[in-house]
């Protein structure tokens, strides 16, 4: 299975958070599985970090790329996709989610039950 990881599921699984699921926690150890970070959740991370939002130690980034993840690239079929999504969730960073893990047929693990309105494939985290 292939996955894709919410910003909410990265920062649970980067801190052994006891609110990620135990389904998530062994979908994404699953060796058998590939795990992809897009863009849009470095993104995201990024700028709530800049904006104080969110504190996250100085060697997060570090930490992020010891992880054997898969990167994801945001693209303009990606940015164009968005667009056509019903408006059923208005936060861009999910949006982008949501047409990533469509086209490029990956599973989203998420906590956002809003975004089951969108039938793609979800793990609840």
């Amino acid at each position: 299975m292939n996955l894709l990881l919410d910003t909410h599921v990265l920062l649970w699984w980067l801190e052994d958070h006891p609110g990620l699921s135990e389904k998530a926690r062994n979908v994404i150890a699953d060796g058998a599985n590939m795990v992809f970070i897009s863009a849009v959740v470095i993104w995201e991370i990024s700028i709530k970090s800049a904006l104080g939002k969110l504190t996250i130690p100085d060697e997060f980034w570090e930490i992020v790329d010891r992880q054997n993840f898969e990167h994801l690239d945001i693209t303009s079929v990606h940015a164009r996709a968005t667009g056509h999504l019903p408006i059923w969730h208005r936060d861009p960073f999910d949006r982008m989610l949501v047409v990533q893990a469509k086209l490029e047929s990956l599973t989203l693990v998420t906590r956002d039950a809003v975004l089951q309105k969108y039938k793609i494939p979800l793990i609840m985290a």
